[in-house]
């Protein structure tokens, strides 16, 4: 595939209109989450939480109150974070959001098993020893508390899965269909606290905070999750054009299908792809487009390294393909500066290969930074740019030389801040798009920082999950 934009030059001037929209969804977030937990610790307050606090037994169960509170408040948080609401999208970004997300996430995990101990200890009058039997009779005698066993069970499994050391050993597929897991608990582990729970039926007031938040939560997930996914499947009638091996095991994947001119999406930005040819079609596998949609055509490029991207070679002509996105902010969105620095390794060099072909720059103004191992993709696609658009190509072959560089070998003994300045002399006055390995994307993020480019110029999208 060659450039199909024509050369025209940046007009960029920052800030953008859409970056201070997408600057206020992020302030407004923010604030609302800031004033949910003040409006709920104040509720426990007023309803004597505070004077509780003066006797053992009294006070664990105020502690076991508020702590339950605000799990509950952040685990419904947590729930529209992993909605893929497009205006959070769109503002935060999925890197961002992910942070966000596992922030919210593993601080309501926390939260929730310290209201068990504490509301288990309180109801045992403060006796240790009596707390394992308290513990089964509140299970067993008390409205929807089985139920909150299992959700408990499930968001123990989702956060254990989690933690980096578990990540590592799971396959992406495996993962992710045991986060699935964090819907199941929390629809079963809320609905105790929504029907008995004293700081959720005590006033008119109470009750429809918690239970908007609620339907607020179930209506995120029908919609985004699954209704959305769903009609854009459906309206474009994705499938299988081709299938072209790249070399070193990468494939890359056109597909076609109806009307994708009205499909929202933008270079850099990736979906879920669920291909329709046999078992394990239920899995979505994140994969950037590597070239500039047309409203004809998309196009993926994945290395062959799990089970979902290993079985894209094989993929037919004509097989189907449902769609769930467009997600992601390392695209023209982000940009607020004229001229551009696109750094990616490995396959991470794919949403850049989309960025470089769609977005307005003069000759010059636009450097790709390309660090790869055995052979570059896209070598006479990014020819081709170079020639037409005038982008400045930087290949960096080889391993890292090492363990802090994200600079491959062979290059002179100085470090990486010199090296990136020596290139592009103007990096400080360029947004930074970065795309590749979690600890390499944070290499670079290091050293554009070191070299004087402000934190909101640098846009990032990671393998990690």
């Amino acid at each position: 595939m060659t450039a199909t934009v024509p050369w025209a030059p940046a007009t960029v001037r920052p800030p953008t209109d859409r970056a201070r929209r997408d600057a206020a969804v992020r302030t407004g977030a923010t604030t609302a989450m800031w004033l949910g937990l003040a409006l709920v610790s104040y509720w426990w307050a007023a309803g004597g939480g505070v004077r509780d606090l003066g006797g053992w037994t009294s006070g664990l169960n105020s502690t076991g109150r508020l702590t339950g509170l605000l799990a509950s408040f952040l685990l419904l948080v947590q729930v529209l974070l992993m909605s893929r609401i497009p205006l959070l999208e769109r503002a935060y970004g999925q890197d961002r959001l992910t942070r966000r997300h596992r922030l919210v996430g593993f601080t309501s995990f926390n939260l929730m098993l310290a209201h068990i101990v504490l509301i288990t200890w309180g109801y045992a009058a403060g006796e240790l020893s009596a707390t394992p039997a308290t513990l089964w009779d509140l299970v067993v005698d008390y409205p929807a508390m089985l139920l909150a066993a299992a959700g408990t069970v499930c968001l123990v499994l989702v956060v254990v899965s989690s933690v980096k050391a578990a990540r590592r050993r799971l396959r992406y597929e495996s993962w992710h269909l045991l986060h699935l897991y964090a819907y199941l608990g929390v629809g079963l582990a809320l609905p105790h606290q929504l029907w008995t729970g004293q700081e959720f039926v005590s006033s008119p007031g109470r009750t429809a905070f918690w239970w908007g938040l609620w339907i607020a939560a179930v209506v995120g997930v029908l919609v985004y999750r699954l209704g959305l996914p769903v009609w854009r499947s459906l309206r474009h009638d994705v499938r299988v054009s081709s299938v072209v091996p790249e070399g070193d095991g990468v494939v890359s994947v056109y597909m076609s299908g109806r009307d994708l001119h009205r499909l929202p999406t933008d270079a850099g930005q990736f979906f879920g792809w669920r291909f329709l040819d046999g078992p394990g079609w239920t899995r979505a596998n994140p994969w950037s487009l590597s070239a500039a949609p047309d409203g004809r055509s998309l196009r993926i490029t994945a290395k062959g390294s799990g089970d979902g991207s290993a079985r894209l070679r094989g993929l037919r002509r004509g097989t189907r393909v449902l769609i769930e996105g467009p997600y992601g902010r390392l695209s023209a969105r982000a940009r607020t500066a004229p001229k551009v620095a696109l750094i990616g390794a490995g396959v991470g060099i794919a949403p850049l290969r989309a960025l470089a072909e769609q977005l307005p720059y003069a000759p010059g103004d636009a450097a790709v930074l390309y660090r790869y191992r055995g052979v570059p993709l896209f070598a006479r696609e990014f020819e081709v740019l170079a020639r037409e658009r005038g982008l400045a190509v930087h290949l960096l072959p080889g391993h890292r030389r090492g363990p802090d560089s994200w600079l491959g070998a062979g290059l002179p003994p100085v470090d990486d801040v010199t090296v990136l300045r020596s290139w592009l002399p103007d990096i400080a006055q360029r947004d930074v798009f970065v795309c590749g390995p979690e600890k390499w994307t944070a290499d670079v993020v290091r050293t554009a920082l070191a070299a004087g480019v402000p934190a909101e110029r640098i846009h990032t999208e990671s393998f990690g999950w």
